[in-house]
C-alpha cells in the first residue's frame, strides 16, 4: 500500500520511524516488600533515568482488571454529550475538562507548533479538605475536583490511582539508592505528595500533516509519569541523537518516565525526556496518564551527588509550586484564559 498523499503532502504518521523497545524493569521483588534487590535495581535505573528517561514497568502490583476498568470509564466520559463536559471545563486551578483544538505549545524546546493540538481531556488532581490551610486562602492548585455526575466514574478512577500512588511511593527507594542518597531522603517530600491525572482522549484523524499533532513534543512538568500503554498507536519518544520513535513495551506493562522537576533538582543529571503524540487513523485512542510528584511546597534543594565544584547547580531552588505555575504559564496558550473570561 502507497503513502497516503494530499496535494503531494506525505501523511506525518507514515514517515519511517524506528520501533525500539524500552528496557524493562521488574519490580516484583519491591511491590512484595523484599527490599534486598534495591541496590542491583537501582544501577540499572540510574542508567535508564541518565540516558532514555524512559522504561517500562513489569510486576508492578497495579492488576489489569483496575486498568481494564479505566478503559471503560475514560471511554464513558468523553462519549458524553459536548455540553455535559463543558459543564466541568478545566478552571484555573488546572482541573477540568479541555477541548479538542483549544492547547497549543506556545514553546517548545523540541519543534516548532503552528496547529492546536487534536487532544480533549479530563484532568483530575489531588483532592485538598475543606479545612486545608492553602484551599481556606485560596491558593492556586489547593483545590478540589469538579467530578463528573456518572455512577461509579470516580470510584473506579481512585482506585486505579490509588494504585497507581501505592507503586511510586514504594518506588522511592529506589530513586534515592540511584542518586546515592539515604534510603527515606524522598519520603519526606510525598508525604502530601501533589499528583494529576489525565485521562485523554485523541480523536481519530485521516491526514496528519506537518507540525500537526495530538499533543505536542514536551517533556513532563513533575517527578515521573505513570501510563499503561493506549491500544492505538500515537506516542512517540525522543531518544538521546533526538530522534523520534515508537516504543514497544509489553503486554500489561506500564510506562514510566521522567518529569523536568525532576531534571532540575537532580541538576540535569536524569532526563525528562521529550515525547509527543501523533493523532490515530483507524480509532480514537485514549490515554491514561498519571503524573505522581512531591507536595507542591517541595524545594528542589542540591542533591550532593548531582553537583561540584566543575558542575555547579543549573536552577534556582524553588518549589514544585512555583516551578510548575510558571510552567504552565510559559507553555499553553488556553493557561490563564478561564480566569480572563471570568472578568
Amino acid at each position: 500500500m502507497g503513502q497516503m498523499m494530499i496535494k503531494d503532502k506525505i501523511d506525518a504518521r507514515e514517515k519511517n520511524f524506528p520501533h525500539k523497545e524500552l528496557p524493562i524493569m521488574d519490580l516484583g521483588p519491591i511491590m512484595a516488600g523484599d527490599k534486598s534487590g534495591i541496590k542491583e535495581l537501582a544501577k540499572e535505573w540510574k542508567n535508564i533515568a541518565e540516558t532514555l528517561g524512559f522504561m517500562c514497568l513489569i510486576n508492578h502490583g497495579v492488576t489489569q482488571d483496575k486498568i481494564e476498568k479505566m478503559e471503560e470509564q475514560i471511554i464513558r466520559f468523553h462519549d458524553q454529550p459536548v455540553d455535559f463536559k463543558m459543564n466541568i471545563r478545566v478552571n484555573d486551578h488546572q482541573r477540568g475538562y479541555i477541548p479538542s483544538k483549544t492547547t497549543i505549545l506556545k514553546h517548545s524546546e523540541y519543534e516548532e507548533h503552528t496547529k492546536t493540538d487534536t487532544v480533549e481531556c479530563l484532568v483530575l488532581a489531588t483532592d485538598y479538605a475543606d479545612d486545608h490551610p492553602n484551599v481556606i486562602a485560596g491558593k492556586q492548585f489547593f483545590s478540589q475536583n469538579p467530578w463528573p455526575e456518572l455512577d461509579g466514574f470516580k470510584e473506579d478512577v481512585m482506585d486505579y490511582w490509588n494504585g497507581i500512588i501505592k507503586m511510586c511511593k514504594k518506588l522511592l527507594p529506589v530513586w534515592a539508592e540511584a542518586l546515592d542518597v539515604p534510603e527515606d531522603f524522598f519520603e519526606p517530600h510525598f508525604e502530601e505528595l501533589y499528583s494529576y491525572f489525565r485521562l485523554a482522549k485523541y480523536p481519530k484523524v485521516d491526514f496528519v500533516e506537518e507540525k500537526e499533532f495530538g499533543l505536542g513534543a514536551h517533556a513532563d512538568t513533575g517527578f515521573m509519569t505513570i501510563l499503561p500503554m493506549a491500544k492505538e498507536p500515537g506516542l512517540q519518544v525522543m531518544d538521546t541523537n533526538g530522534e523520534w520513535f515508537w516504543p514497544v513495551i509489553p503486554e500489561g506493562a506500564l510506562i514510566l518516565n521522567l518529569g523536568q522537576f525532576l531534571e532540575r533538582w537532580t541538576n540535569e543529571r536524569f532526563r525528562a525526556t521529550p515525547h509527543r503524540v501523533l493523532p490515530p487513523k483507524n480509532n480514537d485512542r485514549y490515554s491514561l496518564a498519571c503524573f505522581v510528584n512531591t507536595s507542591l511546597d517541595t524545594v528542589a534543594h542540591k542533591i550532593p551527588s548531582c553537583v561540584s565544584d566543575d558542575n555547579p547547580m543549573k536552577y534556582p531552588e524553588e518549589s514544585y509550586w512555583d516551578f510548575y505555575k510558571w510552567y504552565l504559564q510559559q507553555t499553553y496558550t488556553h493557561y490563564g484564559k478561564v480566569a480572563e473570561e471570568k472578568q
